[in-house]
């Protein structure tokens, strides 16, 4: 199981639950050292987990990252496609955004995506199955403003996941999408105040703040066997903000 942007928020609480549910994880992250963390914290609970540093909009990367992890790790067949650029983004009219900024987000968010499936398809091919997770956002139905470089990268992940999941479900692989509503991760984001989050709470359904625990169950679900007859879907979990 290889899960990207592990070294801290959703990445991580992905990983952690998945080591739980009994794979051998392969935490991804751009930084090695929050990489190194989280695995460590993972064998600490007594699951096996590796640090693997890489960028994932690098091809040359992504492909040092397919071979070692298959080699250190055993057959992946489980891939959580959950890194990119979001916290240090700054909101502002679309016509602000800086070209280089828009295609730093784009390279990360989608090309990385496609990177990473290109580099382990073959793997799961091989073993006649696979699971693949993408991490989109719930900001794709509500078209959130001042954020259209990273919605317009999350909405490309849904034409992602639908187009591969036509091309390699003959090979028994199934790639579906998860669209998370705004959660509360600890991370720290300049873009919204405690106050912002509340009201947006307020919003759902459910009428509570989202935390990294309300979604890893839907993507331990879509990585299970309980979900092999799904593919090409997006599950929107956000506490019933936008209806899906």
């Amino acid at each position: 199981m290889i899960v990207t942007g592990a070294g801290q928020g959703l990445g991580r609480a992905f990983a952690l639950d998945l080591a739980r549910r009994g794979w051998h994880v392969g935490v991804v992250d751009i930084d090695g050292h929050r990489a190194g963390s989280v695995a460590a914290e993972i064998g600490q609970h007594g699951a096996t987990a590796l640090p693997f540093a890489c960028d994932v909009s690098d091809g040359s990367q992504v492909e040092a990252l397919a071979r070692d992890a298959s080699r250190d790790l055993g057959p992946i067949v489980g891939l959580v496609n959950n890194a990119a650029i979001f916290s240090t983004l700054e909101m502002g009219p679309f016509d602000d955004i800086d070209p280089a900024v828009w295609e730093r987000v784009i390279k990360v968010n989608v090309t990385g995506v496609f990177l990473m499936c290109r580099a382990f398809v073959p793997h799961m091919r091989a073993e006649g199955y696979g699971k693949i997770v993408n991490i989109s956002s719930a900001t794709i139905f509500t078209g959130r403003p001042m954020y259209l470089h990273y919605v317009t990268s999350k909405a490309a992940l849904i034409g992602l996941t639908r187009s591969l999941a036509a091309e390699v479900g003959a090979s028994g692989i199934r790639v579906n999408a998860v669209t998370p509503g705004s959660t509360e991760t600890g991370i720290e984001r300049a873009t919204i105040t405690p106050e912002q989050r509340q009201a947006m709470a307020a919003a759902t359904a459910l009428r509570r703040v989202q935390v990294p625990s309300d979604l890893v169950g839907a993507v331990g679900f879509l990585l299970s066997a309980d979900s092999d007859f799904i593919t090409g879907q997006t599950l929107n979990v956000d506490g019933g903000y936008a209806y899906h």
